[in-house]
C-alpha cells in the first residue's frame, strides 16, 4: 500500500495535480453539451429557428443566447487559456437564468403576462441547464486558479 502511494506521489508529480485530478477533454464535451442545450431550449421557445418571440427585443435576446451558446460551446473545446471557456459558460448561464426569475418576478417591458407563471415546464428546463452550467463552469475555473506553494 505504502509503495502504491509513493508511486502516486511520482506520478502526480510527473503529470501535474489538474491532470490527475480532473479528466478535462469530458468534462470540457459535457460542458459544450450544457451551452448547445441552453440554444436548443431557446429555439425550441421561439418555436423554431425561423420565428422570432413577441416583443421583438426578446426575440433578438433569444437570438443572442443561441449564436453565444454557439460560440461559448467552441470556447469550451478549444479555448487556451482554458478559464476563457469557462468565463463565458458563466455568463451564458447566467445571462438567461436572472432574465427567467426576472421575467417571473417582477416582470419585463413588454411581456407582463409572464409574472408568475413558474409552470412553465421548458423554462424549468431552462433553469436546471443554466444552473448546471454555471456550477460547472465556476468549479473549473475554482479549480485553475492558482494555489499557493506549500511547505
Amino acid at each position: 500500500m505504502a509503495g502504491q502511494e509513493t508511486l502516486g506521489r511520482a506520478r502526480l508529480g510527473r503529470i501535474g495535480a489538474r491532470t490527475a485530478i480532473t479528466p478535462e477533454i469530458p468534462v470540457r464535451l459535457v460542458a459544450a453539451m450544457l451551452a448547445l442545450a441552453v440554444a436548443t431550449v431557446h429555439v425550441a421557445d421561439q418555436g423554431g429557428i425561423t420565428m422570432l418571440t413577441s416583443p421583438a427585443w426578446i426575440g433578438w435576446s433569444y437570438r443572442l443566447i443561441e449564436v453565444g451558446a454557439l460560440l461559448t460551446a467552441l470556447l469550451l473545446l478549444i479555448a487556451r487559456p482554458a478559464w476563457l471557456g469557462w468565463a463565458a459558460g458563466i455568463l451564458l448561464g447566467a445571462g438567461p437564468f436572472v432574465a427567467y426569475i426576472t421575467s417571473r418576478t417582477v416582470g419585463v417591458p413588454g411581456d407582463p403576462h409572464d409574472v408568475g407563471n413558474w409552470g412553465y415546464w421548458l423554462g424549468t428546463v431552462s433553469l436546471i441547464i443554466e444552473a448546471a452550467l454555471i456550477t460547472l463552469s465556476a468549479g473549473m475555473l475554482l479549480a485553475l486558479r492558482p494555489r499557493p506553494a506549500s511547505g
